[in-house]
């Protein structure tokens, strides 16, 4: 009877890689490490571009991979979906929560519930990564922890939409797709000196460990290194080097002084790559009504 009971147990811990809605609430920050096998895979798999070699067209389809999942990320889960600083369409808001869900940082939902976390609770123990802990769990022992697998209930307006809440339900699906498609398309330029290994390895494994741990940067990093422009409540700062990396978060600091702006490099020498892409996406009627600084706020960070 107990070696049955401890299989059931076995079985829905990895049934819970796919289905997210299985996940219990639970106050332990241990890692689950049943559930957090696939994230291992991924970084071991890094290895194997030993194995798989070296081409230009590969790398070059990395950094592609990258770039428009980074801006996923930043743009459409975190200035879309936890704060709202924009409008779109319904097509529009689920194709870009699909691509978002690609960068395998979860569902839009659970993302966004959580970084609403962090600013309602920033620095302190209801933090989800509280800068005041260790280096590791503000990069990723948070992420991994058995605590934050099941997202807090704090965004309603979301789950009107069924489509999204499947999407984050079923979070590993469209990671799946785009590794599948990654794997197709180096097998479809298998005569440029790649193949659909190669450009798995590239495209996908080693593109998605970058931007999990780049994106991270902004919690473990702007909140111990950098400039503090606003005297905000939190230990938020201005990282222009974490800036170029995720196409405008590291201006953390400007963030925290106003989350609801669609910009977070406030001044014009503060490059912010996903900022810029939004404004050509409304140049043709993709998304619209994006928020901007109050001049007051500006004027105060000049000061």
């Amino acid at each position: 009877m107990i070696v049955v009971v401890n299989r059931e147990r076995r079985l829905e811990r990895v049934l819970r890689w796919f289905d997210s809605s299985r996940q219990v609430a639970s106050q332990s920050d241990a890692v689950d490490w049943v559930r957090i096998v696939p994230f291992l895979l991924l970084h071991v798999g890094m290895v194997s571009v030993f194995w798989v070699g070296f081409s230009s067209m590969a790398v070059a389809v990395a950094i592609g991979s990258y770039c428009i999942r980074m801006f996923a990320i930043t743009a459409v889960y975190h200035r879309y979906f936890a704060h709202k600083s924009y409008s779109m369409g319904r097509k529009m808001q689920f194709g870009l929560a699909f691509l978002g869900a690609t960068a395998t940082q979860r569902g839009p939902l659970w993302w966004a519930a959580h970084h609403r976390a962090h600013h309602r609770h920033s620095d302190t123990t209801n933090d989800p990564h509280n800068a005041s802990r260790s280096w590791w769990w503000v990069q990723v022992g948070w992420f991994l922890s058995k605590r934050h697998f099941a997202a807090p209930p704090n965004v309603p307006e979301w789950e009107k939409f069924p489509e999204l809440v499947w999407l984050d339900r079923f979070d590993l699906f469209a990671p799946v797709c785009y590794a599948l498609a990654i794997y197709v398309l180096g097998e479809l330029l298998s005569g440029y000196g790649t193949s659909g290994w190669q450009m798995f390895v590239w495209g996908y494994v080693v593109s998605t460990v970058f931007l999990i741990h780049i994106t991270s940067f902004v919690n473990s990093v702007c909140h111990k290194m950098g400039g503090r422009r606003f005297n905000t409540r939190d230990s938020s700062r201005n990282c222009w080097w974490v800036a170029i990396l995720t196409f405008g978060e590291g201006w953390h600091n400007n963030h925290h002084r106003y989350a609801g702006s669609a910009r977070q490099g406030f001044y014009w020498w503060e490059v912010d790559v996903s900022y810029y892409i939004l404004r050509i996406l409304r140049c043709f009627g993709l998304v619209e009504n994006l928020r901007v600084v109050p001049e007051a706020v500006i004027k105060e960070g000049r000061r």
